[in-house]
């Protein structure tokens, strides 16, 4: 296959690829016999349509059936495009977080990490966020991607990363058990591991989950350390309300940025809170489009809600690293019309869903 009918997948973070255009050229990669994903090539023997013909649009991706759960037990290489060559440059394979059964499984190329870290490290300027800092992240570091993105989002926009590992699986698994005496020593634990960090280094940007800044917030001298150090905060992982965001912003950390993400380790990503967002309003996120969209849809119909309805999140993912379209997320949201020149919807007011799957959704501290 030509080069030239791929480079709209090799486009910097920054340009604005034609969100069909893409689509048609990710259809051609992924289920080509040179350069397919070894998944998809199996997978299109089962659809009752031909990717190749019949997906030329960004709205044709609702052909494909949500193969989400799938991806519990295909093997990693078999996610991995043969258009990467024999020896790929993986940065890693990353999970999901296992709240509603066993965890799905992505692999990671390089080049797309590096996308998207471009493509984040902008929004972070737009926000003000400080470059040249040291950062300090209260996350996961494995295997949910977002230990990898704090890594590389350290080392490019800030200067060292210091890292306080968390388990959000073991918290969940304490609190379904009924001990949630247990899960809350656990945070307390995190947090003053990350105490020690705040107290010995120059940190400029934190980031955290919502349920451990709140623990943060209800002490004295960490709320000092915070003010006198952090610039800016990065929160992502479960929701924060507007008010709690307000009360941030403008009592317990008044000249520090607030910034938040929205993402999965099934779309590769995160989306980003929108700059401007009114005081007291549920912040609105917008992904990166068109290589991860939104839909916020009713789970019944699939069809979208009215804007400013609530609905489900419907996530997709489309570029050389990965396809994965329709994955049917556990959040519902209020859907808000994208950016100009962006496609699919942006979402505010993301909330979990009681069940998902069958199972009870417990989130925990992440």
């Amino acid at each position: 296959m030509a080069r030239a009918e791929l480079s709209i997948l090799d486009l910097p973070h920054e340009a604005s690829p034609d969100p069909d255009e893409l689509v048609r050229a990710a259809m051609k990669w992924h289920f080509s016999p040179e350069t397919g994903t070894p998944f998809w090539l199996r997978r299109a023997a089962t659809l009752d349509f031909d990717p190749l013909s019949d997906v030329k649009t960004h709205a044709d991706l609702r052909l494909f059936p949500n193969v989400a759960n799938e991806l519990r037990d295909v093997p990693a290489a078999d996610l991995v495009p043969r258009g990467y060559g024999k020896s790929p440059d993986i940065v890693g394979v990353y999970e999901s977080g296992g709240t509603t059964g066993a965890p799905k499984r992505v692999v990671c190329p390089r080049d797309w990490l590096e996308k998207l870290v471009g493509w984040s490290n902008a929004n972070l300027d737009v926000h003000g966020f400080p470059r040249g800092v040291d950062w300090l992240g209260i996350t996961p570091s494995g295997p949910h991607i977002v230990g990898e993105i704090f890594r590389r989002s350290a080392h490019t926009h800030g200067r060292y990363g210091f890292q306080v590992d968390l388990d959000p699986r073991w918290v969940k698994r304490l609190i379904a058990e009924g001990k949630g005496g247990q899960a809350d020593a656990y945070a307390e634990h995190v947090v003053d591991q990350a105490t020690h960090i705040l107290r010995t280094q120059n940190i400029g940007v934190l980031t955290v989950t919502p349920p451990l800044l709140e623990r943060i917030a209800q002490r004295e001298d960490l709320v000092e350390l915070v003010n006198a150090k952090v610039r800016a905060i990065r929160w992502g992982g479960t929701q924060m309300d507007p008010d709690t965001a307000q009360l941030y912003r403008t009592e317990i950390f008044p000249d520090t940025v607030l910034y938040g993400h929205y993402g999965s380790t099934m779309i590769l990503g995160i989306a980003g809170e929108r700059h401007g967002t009114p005081p007291g309003e549920p912040c609105v996120f917008d992904t990166f489009s068109p290589y991860i969209t939104f839909e916020v849809v009713n789970p019944e119909t699939r069809q979208s809600v009215a804007y400013g309805e609530r609905g489900q999140v419907v996530m997709h993912h489309v570029s050389k690293a990965l396809l994965l379209p329709n994955n049917l997320e556990r959040d519902t949201a209020v859907r808000v019309p994208a950016l100009e020149g962006r496609i699919g919807d942006a979402a505010a007011g993301i909330a979990p869903v009681a069940r998902f799957d069958d199972e009870v959704v417990i989130e925990g501290v992440y």
